[in-house]
């Protein structure tokens, strides 16, 4: 530890890197928290594999309806909800589709839906919302 009037800076500097080395202050601060199917980005791209639908859990009923994405980044399946009315009409197989997370807490899921983390964002380059709503048409690859 540096002593004097002007060593401020490089104890700070020191403390910080001293703590990121502390298995405890990882945990604390998520240093390396890049776990989940997109690796810590935000949004990813995939190619939809099936659509499905998945019977909401207790105590609501109803078919919610989910499509299941190929990730290119890494070849891993999941399964994304088109949100809102109508939006699976847009969605059809072999389409090229971007997902995010579903806002669940702790990167969980939301609401009545098990298992299902992500959501659908575009489709073809499109946004979802716009196509829903009749403002775009969907472009064909």
């Amino acid at each position: 530890m540096a002593n004097g009037e002007f060593s401020a800076r490089k104890n700070i500097k020191d403390r910080i890197k001293w703590n990121r080395k502390d298995p405890r202050h990882k945990r604390k601060v998520k240093i390396d928290a890049k776990k989940g199917l997109l690796k810590g980005a935000p949004q990813a791209k995939g190619i939809v594999l099936e659509k499905k639908g998945i019977t909401a859990r207790q105590p609501n009923s109803g078919i919610r309806k989910c499509v299941r994405v190929k990730l290119i980044k890494n070849g891993r399946e999941l399964t994304a909800l088109a949100p809102k009315d109508k939006a699976i009409k847009f969605i059809e197989i072999h389409d090229q589709v971007t997902i995010e997370g579903s806002g669940g807490r702790k990167g969980g899921p939301v609401g009545d839906l098990w298992g299902v983390k992500y959501r659908v964002v575009k489709v073809n380059g499109q946004s979802l919302e716009m196509l829903r709503t009749g403002r775009k048409e969907k472009s064909k690859r």
